[in-house]
C-alpha cells in the first residue's frame, strides 16, 4: 500500500465525523461537515503537521502507536481499523499487547457522558482521550507524545497532575500506581512498550524502583480529588475509574455532588475552559 492510499482513507474517514459527535464545539464556519485536520490532531494527540504531511502522503511508516490514535480519532470500526493498519504495512496488536483500541459501543457511551470531564486510559495508564472537559480540568494533553502521555511517567519522572496531596496521601497514590502497572505486567508479559516504560523507571526513578521492588499488586483506586484548577480555583471533586470487561480500558470521570460550590466551578469550567481550549 502508499503513503497516498494511507492519506485519502484518512481525508476520507475525516470527512465522515462530525464535530459535534466527537465533542467538539459546532459554530462558525465550516468548508465541510466533518474534522478539521486540526480537530483531528487534537483527538489523536499528534500535531496538525504530521495530520498534513500523512494526508500528503509526504510522512511514510507511521508507528502502531499513531495509526492506532488516528483510528480512535477518526472513530472507525475494527474492520476499518485493521484495514489502516494495514495501509500503513503494520499488522494490528496482538492479544499480547495492552489493548488500546475503543470499540464504538464504548465510544456511543462517551458520547452521553456530557458534561462531566472524562479521560480514556489503558491499562498501562496511557491517555488514549480527553474530552474537552477533562482537558480543561487537567491540562490540554494535545502537545504530550510517547510517555509524557503517560499517568505512571508523568507522577514519577514528569511534571505530575494538578491534584492536591499530602505527603502521606501522594506515597500511599504513587504505590498503587506502581502495584497497578506490576498487575499489567502480569497480564501483558510480552508487550515491549510496556517493559520499556518500566525499565525507564526502574532506571530514573528511585522511589518508583523501591516501590515496584516491594512486590505488591492492586489497582488504582477513585476516590475523592482537589483538583489545583489556574483559572477557577479548588474544585473538589469524586473520581470513579470504570474497567472496560475485554478492552481493559479504564474510564476517569470526575462528577460534582449537585448544588454545591464545587459543581459551580466545574460548570464554569465548561464555559471558560473548553473555550480556552478550542478557541
Amino acid at each position: 500500500m502508499t503513503a497516498t492510499e494511507f492519506g485519502r482513507a484518512l481525508r476520507r474517514w475525516r470527512d465522515r465525523v462530525a464535530p459535534g459527535t466527537a465533542g467538539l464545539p459546532t459554530g462558525g464556519q465550516r468548508r465541510a461537515a466533518g474534522l478539521r485536520r486540526e480537530e483531528l490532531a487534537l483527538l489523536a494527540g499528534i500535531s496538525v503537521d504530521y495530520v498534513t504531511r500523512l494526508e500528503q502522503g509526504r510522512a511514510v511508516n507511521p508507528s502502531a502507536q499513531v495509526v492506532e490514535a488516528l483510528a480512535r480519532g477518526l472513530r472507525l470500526s475494527a474492520d476499518e481499523r485493521a484495514y489502516l493498519f494495514g495501509l500503513a504495512s503494520l499488522v494490528p496488536p496482538g492479544p499480547g499487547t495492552v489493548p488500546g483500541f475503543l470499540t464504538p459501543s464504548v465510544q456511543r457511551l462517551l458520547d452521553r457522558l456530557v458534561g462531566v470531564p472524562v479521560g480514556v486510559y489503558d491499562a498501562m495508564w496511557d491517555l488514549l482521550m480527553a474530552n474537552p472537559l477533562y482537558a480543561a480540568l487537567m491540562g490540554d494533553p494535545s502537545g504530550l507524545r510517547g510517555f509524557e502521555r503517560n499517568g505512571v511517567w508523568r507522577n514519577f519522572l514528569g511534571p505530575g497532575s494538578r491534584v492536591r496531596q499530602t505527603p502521606e496521601e501522594r506515597r500511599e497514590f504513587l504505590a498503587a500506581l506502581v502495584g497497578d502497572l506490576r498487575t499489567t505486567v502480569a497480564r501483558y508479559p510480552a508487550d515491549r512498550r510496556l517493559l520499556r516504560l518500566v525499565e525507564e523507571l526502574r532506571t530514573n526513578s528511585g522511589l518508583f524502583a523501591e516501590l515496584w521492588d516491594t512486590g505488591a499488586v492492586g489497582t488504582q483506586p477513585g476516590g475523592h480529588k482537589t483538583i489545583e484548577h489556574p483559572q477557577v480555583g479548588p474544585l473538589t471533586l469524586d473520581c470513579d475509574i470504570l474497567t472496560v470487561t475485554g478492552s481493559d480500558l479504564r474510564i476517569m470521570v470526575y462528577t460534582a455532588e449537585p448544588g454545591t460550590e464545587d459543581a459551580e466551578r466545574l460548570a464554569l469550567l465548561g464555559v471558560l475552559g473548553t473555550q480556552s481550549l478550542v478557541g
